[in-house]
């Protein structure tokens, strides 16, 4: 297969251009497909979904288009035909996590701003693809509690949290998918701003009731 072409993505390559030591690799394969990754020993995740495992344990996803079919967490379907890398990368959450990097030169990739967004410590949606998931609106809150409350929200991402809320989108969110966001937030520098942060979205009041009514008691 010609012109397969692989970079890392995501949490790893933002840590990188903030200076923070980057943990976890998370790689996109472009132009290959199944077979390319079975013939090259790679072992897929799942049955239908294209991320595979290296044999160093790294995990792969082939460049992917998705739309949701549903309000469920794995409610989408999925196309690798003819994926660029720009096409992967539009359906990400923020811009922040949407930049890449070539693992052959290292070129740095940033379609949609994340580098400035970095700079400026905005919070920014890369689509309107970020209200598909409701996850994605605990995830801006759990990276608030990690970097701090000199992050801010940009309008787009205020407004899409508002639908959001007003559409129902986040009393579809699971228990177990709350709990995995909020623990990982109780451990991050800044605990209390991953509540503060879903009042502050007008979103508290669905996620988590009780915690609502204790915190406007206490204002």
């Amino acid at each position: 297969m010609k012109n397969v072409e692989f970079y890392i993505v995501g949490g790893y390559v933002r840590d990188m251009i903030m200076g923070v030591t980057p943990k976890d690799k998370d790689f996109v394969v472009v132009g290959a497909d199944r077979q390319y990754m079975l013939d090259n020993g790679y072992t897929q995740v799942g049955a239908d979904f294209p991320v595979f495992i290296s044999k160093d344990g790294d995990e792969y996803a082939l460049a992917r288009k998705d739309r949701s079919t549903g309000d469920g967490y794995n409610d989408f379907e999925f196309d690798v035909e003819g994926v660029s890398l720009e096409d992967d990368l539009v359906r990400r959450d923020l811009t922040i996590n949407s930049c890449a990097m070539d693992v052959e030169t290292g070129e740095l990739f940033d379609h949609f701003g994340g580098r400035q967004d970095i700079h400026d410590k905005v919070f920014r949606p890369v689509s309107d693809a970020f209200e598909e998931d409701p996850v994605r609106v605990l995830r801006v809150a759990r990276l608030r509690a990690r970097f701090g409350a000199e992050w801010s929200y940009s309008d787009s991402l205020v407004s899409m949290v508002a639908r959001m809320v007003k559409h129902g989108k986040l009393d579809s969110l699971q228990k177990d998918r709350v709990w995995k966001e909020m623990s990982r937030a109780l451990m991050e520098p800044y605990p209390r701003l991953f509540f503060d942060t879903l009042l502050e979205l007008d979103a508290l009041h669905v996620v988590f009731p009780e915690i609502y009514k204790l915190l406007t008691a206490l204002e």
